[in-house]
């Protein structure tokens, strides 16, 4: 009996661990979502664009100007690859 309270317990704070942790991330920084905006604006998955804009940007305090290459203007933008070892960073 007590080991499925505290399976039960563990489950219910697991998901709302999950179901909170969306709504307390850091906003993104108003310079971040200005020039992600910018970069994102012709993607054909804008979201996803945005996200992994504002991750970078976030961690780099940089995103190149246009809306597609120029990554020569901020290495560390450029230089961020995702586990696959493609780029990161739209």
């Amino acid at each position: 009996m007590k080991l499925l309270f505290l399976t039960l317990l563990l489950c219910s704070l697991l998901l709302c661990s999950s179901v909170f942790a969306p709504t307390m991330a850091q906003p993104r920084s108003p310079f971040c979502e200005g020039k992600c905006k910018g970069r994102c604006n012709k993607a054909a998955v804008w979201d996803r664009c945005f996200k992994y804009c504002g991750i970078c940007c976030e961690e780099c305090q940089c995103v190149p100007s246009g809306t597609y290459g120029n990554k020569h203007e901020c290495p560390c933008y450029r230089d961020k690859v995702n586990n696959k070892g493609k780029p990161k960073c739209p």
